[in-house]
């Protein structure tokens, strides 16, 4: 009775680690979209991993540098998932946004599941069960529900746009990212782990925002694009990635993958709670289905 009272608080736990991250990436999709005349998307991306290098470094130095000698034997895989989770989705996805919507992106992030679990089945042999792809399918029918107000003529009417063909890469980087993270010994302690891909994706990005501000892109800084860039460089940033990351390791690249369903489905609670707009029917539809298939994927899986 003990281990079964700890293995659901254990569940439990891993719930609120993965539940999280996709309330945050919702604000950074919109903040990304809304800042996309003010802050160009390489300063974006170079502030944001630099304001949470600053965050980062006073509590995770020593985790940092205890494990530092292990992180050379995992390099190319540090490298992988550096590049692709901190420098390039980020970059991609506000690149993207410059040319598409939120909703569009949201639309665009929530194929990363079906993308995980096709790389993972293809490249690592990794297997679903038929309920878990069940469930991963409802979930998806949930956020397409919620990004065409439960309307066919909205959804074939939506263009794809240059920037949706670039969120859509960034996808596939955020696919990698998860699957190769996984691959990353336990031993390793997470919180140095991220100041080790923050550090190397900066390193990444330096040039690029080099490159952008010499092009004559220039950040016009006021209040709001500060704020912006304070919230995008703490929340889904720091705390974000180190959640993801403990979440993955608890349940595995699949079942993590599946909860940046949420990213539509708090994006529209976001709209009706900040900018006050009305919840309607089809968003409560569309959240019932995320919420169930994502309840119905974990509860096959913990089978």
């Amino acid at each position: 009775m003990q281990g079964r009272q700890s293995t659901q608080k254990a569940d439990w736990l891993a719930w609120v680690m993965l539940a999280l991250p996709p309330l945050f990436w919702a604000g950074n999709f919109i903040v990304g979209r809304a800042m996309r005349d003010t802050v160009p998307p390489m300063a974006l991306s170079f502030y944001r991993w630099l304001i949470a290098l600053v965050c980062l470094l006073p509590f995770v130095w020593p985790a940092f540098k205890r494990d530092a000698r292990h992180y050379w034997r995992v390099r190319w895989t540090l490298l992988g998932v550096s590049l692709t989770g901190v420098a390039a989705f980020n970059v991609l996805v506000y690149i993207g946004l410059q040319s598409t919507s939120a909703a569009n992106g949201m639309l665009l992030n929530s194929f990363i599941p079906l993308l995980i679990a096709a790389l993972g089945a293809l490249l690592y042999r990794e297997r679903l069960t038929l309920g878990q792809w069940s469930g991963m399918l409802l979930s998806l029918c949930g956020v397409i529900i919620i990004v065409s107000h439960g309307s066919w003529q909205t959804l074939v009417s939506l263009s794809v746009a240059r920037g949706d063909l670039i969120v859509f890469i960034a996808t596939v980087c955020w696919a990698f990212y998860t699957l190769w993270l996984r691959q990353i010994p336990v031993a390793i302690d997470r919180r140095g782990l991220m100041l080790a891909q923050i550090l190397i994706g900066l390193v990444a990005l330096l040039p690029l925002y080099v490159w952008e501000w010499l092009q004559g892109n220039v950040a016009a800084w006021n209040m709001h694009s500060l704020l912006a860039v304070g919230y995008v460089g703490i929340f889904p940033s720091v705390v974000a990635f180190m959640l993801y990351g403990a979440g993955v390791m608890r349940v595995g690249a699949a079942r993590a993958g599946l909860f940046i369903h949420l990213i539509p489905l708090f994006g529209a609670l976001l709209s009706v709670v900040v900018l006050r707009e009305a919840l309607h029917l089809y968003q409560l539809v569309g959240m019932l289905a995320i919420l169930s298939g994502v309840v119905w994927v974990n509860r096959k899986a913990g089978h």
